[in-house]
C-alpha cells in the first residue's frame, strides 16, 4: 500500500518509514527542510515538501495515499499547550481528508493519564493537554477509519533524543542521577524499531482496533533507570524532591506502565530489540547525548 507519514524524519517516524519500505510498501513523507528531504529520499521514500502548518499539502497527501500515519509532534515543551492544539488540528485535517473513504489513519499518543496496568480497551484520564486520542475519537464517530498507537515513555535506541536523554542531561548538570520518593514508580519502554513495526502491522491487518500499545518492557522501576544512568555516568544515585526535576517532575514521578498483551496477540507482535535497562547499560547509548 501507499502510506503517507508525517514526522517521517523524526525519531519514531524515520523508523516507521524504514520498516514500511523494507516490507514492500510505498511511502511518502513530509519534510520541512532540504536536509530532511535528502535523508528521506535516501531512505527510499517520496518527499513531500511542507510542514504541519500547510493544510492543503496535508490534505492532498492524505487523499493520494492508501493510509496515513501521523507521528509528527513539536517537542518544544515551552510551547506544549500550543503544540498540543496544533496536533489536534492536524489530526482533524488528516481525518477530514480521508472521511468517506476506506483509507486508514493511525495517530500517535502516549501513556500519560493511563492507570498502571491499563489495557488497550481503557481510556486515559484527561490530565494532559495532548488530545491525540480525543481528536481520533471525534473522527471515529464521523466514520473515519482511525486508531491510536500509544507509545511507551521511553522509545529507546542508539541516537535517542527522547525522555531518557532529558534525565541524562539533568544528571550531568546536577551531579546526581535521581529518583523521586522510593523510586518504585514505573515506566515502560520499547525499542524504536519494535514500535515502528506496530504501526505497520496495524495497517496490514486493517486497523481493527481503536488503540494499540507499543510497549515492550511493561514496568521498569524509575529507581532502576536512575541507577543505570548513574553507573554509566559515574555519578551517585539518590532520592530527590520533586523540585530537583523542575518542569520534568510529573514525568519523573509518574507511573506509566500498561499491558500490551492484546496488541501482541492481535498483531502477532513480538518485540526483538534490547530492553530498556540493557540499552541504558550500553556505553554507546550515551555517545551523542
Amino acid at each position: 500500500m501507499h502510506v503517507f507519514v508525517t514526522g517521517a524524519t523524526g525519531w519514531v517516524g524515520s523508523a516507521v518509514v524504514e520498516d514500511l519500505i523494507a516490507a514492500g510498501h510505498e511511502v511518502s513523507g513530509l519534510a520541512r527542510s532540504k536536509d530532511k528531504a535528502r535523508a528521506l529520499a535516501a531512505a527510499g521514500a517520496h518527499v513531500i515538501h511542507g510542514s504541519l502548518e500547510d493544510s492543503d499539502i496535508l490534505r492532498h497527501a492524505a487523499q493520494n495515499a492508501d493510509a496515513v500515519i501521523h507521528t509528527a509532534f513539536n517537542h518544544d515543551f515551552s510551547r506544549f499547550v500550543e503544540n498540543c492544539e496544533q496536533d489536534r488540528r492536524v489530526i482533524e485535517q488528516l481525518g477530514a481528508a480521508i472521511e468517506g473513504s476506506d483509507r486508514m489513519l493511525l495517530v500517535t499518543s502516549g501513556l500519560s493519564g493511563m492507570a498502571s496496568g491499563a489495557t488497550e480497551l481503557d481510556q486515559p484520564k484527561p490530565v494532559s493537554p495532548r488530545q491525540s486520542e480525543a481528536a481520533a475519537n471525534v473522527l471515529s464517530q464521523r466514520g473515519v477509519h482511525v486508531a491510536a498507537v500509544r507509545l511507551a515513555p521511553s522509545v529507546h535506541g542508539l541516537g535517542d533524543h527522547g525522555f531518557i536523554p532529558i534525565l541524562v542531561r539533568l544528571a550531568r548538570e546536577t551531579g546526581v542521577s535521581a529518583w523521586y520518593g522510593d523510586g518504585q514508580n514505573v515506566w515502560s519502554g520499547v525499542h524504536r524499531r519494535d514500535a515502528a513495526r506496530v504501526y505497520r502491522l496495524a495497517l496490514e491487518q486493517g486497523v481493527t482496533e481503536r488503540v494499540y500499545h507499543a510497549v515492550a518492557d511493561q514496568a521498569v522501576p524509575f529507581q532502576a533507570i536512575a541507577q543505570a544512568l548513574a553507573h554509566q555516568l559515574g555519578l551517585p544515585a539518590e532520592a530527590r524532591e520533586r523540585e530537583h526535576f523542575g518542569w520534568f517532575a510529573n514525568m519523573a514521578a509518574g507511573n506509566m506502565a500498561v499491558s500490551s498483551v492484546r496488541t501482541r496477540a492481535l498483531l502477532d507482535w513480538m518485540p526483538t530489540g534490547p530492553d530498556l535497562l540493557t540499552e541504558l547499560n550500553n556505553p554507546a547509548y550515551y555517545t551523542h547525548i
